[in-house]
């Protein structure tokens, strides 16, 4: 028998409602993304970011700040940001180095990630917000969190980064990320020639979706598109290996929503739950037959579930 080595996951939540995989007729296709798009001028460097706001008055007091990974993109929140609109002012940025902002001036970094964040947030006036972060955008989001303390009022890690990636070697990393970035464009080339073929799109994607051949193609490309032009990509996953927040998740007082998928081949779902032992106000939700993007994967759950956290 052929051992997991992401093993053993654990048991999965209850869905407590509706799970399908996917979601075959997105609010996000009919809206037109070029009239919610700016930029922000944030010290040295300029964050593209997409935003959209509700009505004056159904706004909820609180804005929803949302944080891609490694070599992804703002688009990676489509399926949230039209939900959340609704009653929040939602905002997706792509972090320096990702998607249509530049990179920055200054090393790549966690912590000058988290700093970032946080000077993003003035730059557009947010104050009172919950942050919600996927894989090194957890990262990134419990950073600003530890320092920021009385900026954010809630968190939420989805599939984070941050408990296997501190007991990573930064020299080997940087030598496999410099390895990777060297073969990106070659890798962009190939795959897009190939992406109009149903059975390659889920060849390219297995890592990362459990089950992309059911995804709309749509999706996938905007997800693949944005991040490819990730030109930091070998710095960021640099930055990864070996920068450890552990001893200060205890000092985390906001509320943490903690969403993994049980099927996650990138970060080891087993961290969800270290992140709840060391999170001490924190609840876990562990989607089953699901990948590393459960907010792609299983939007309308993701949707439900992250709504009761930040309106409770």
């Amino acid at each position: 028998m052929r051992l997991d080595p992401y093993g053993p996951r654990p048991d999965p939540t209850a869905a407590e409602g509706p799970d399908p995989y996917g979601n075959p007729d997105p609010d996000w296709l009919r809206i037109d993304w070029r009239a919610h798009l700016a930029n922000a001028s944030v010290g040295e460097t300029s964050v593209n970011y997409a935003e959209l706001r509700p009505p004056p008055e159904a706004q909820h007091p609180l804005a929803l700040v949302f944080v891609h990974g490694l070599g992804g993109c703002w688009q990676n929140w489509l399926e949230q940001l039209p939900h959340f609109a609704h009653r929040h002012r939602v905002i997706a940025l792509d972090l320096p180095g990702f998607g249509c902002s530049p990179e920055p001036p200054w090393k790549i970094s966690i912590s000058g990630y988290g700093l970032l964040l946080r000077d993003f947030c003035d730059a557009v006036e947010v104050s009172d917000c919950a942050v919600i972060g996927n894989s090194m955008g957890g990262f990134v989001a419990a950073e600003a969190v530890i320092n920021e303390p009385e900026r954010f009022e809630k968190l939420a890690l989805v599939s984070a980064a941050g408990i296997s990636s501190a007991r990573l070697r930064r020299e080997r990393t940087e030598a496999v990320a410099g390895m990777l970035a060297a073969g990106a464009p070659y890798l962009f080339n190939l795959q897009h020639r190939l992406f109009r073929r149903p059975r390659a799109r889920a060849a390219a994607f297995r890592n990362l979706y459990r089950h992309p051949g059911q995804l709309r193609a749509e999706l996938l490309w905007e997800f693949f598109q944005g991040g490819m032009r990730g030109d930091a990509f070998a710095e960021a996953l640099g930055s990864l290996a070996g920068y450890d927040i552990l001893d200060r998740l205890e000092e985390v007082e906001a509320p943490t929503l903690i969403v993994w998928g049980r099927n996650d081949n990138v970060v080891p779902p087993r961290d969800a739950l270290e992140y709840g032992q060391l999170l001490r106000n924190s609840s876990t939700v562990i989607f089953d037959d699901t990948g590393h993007l459960p907010m792609a994967e299983r939007p309308l759950r993701f949707n439900r579930v992250l709504e009761t956290f930040v309106e409770s």
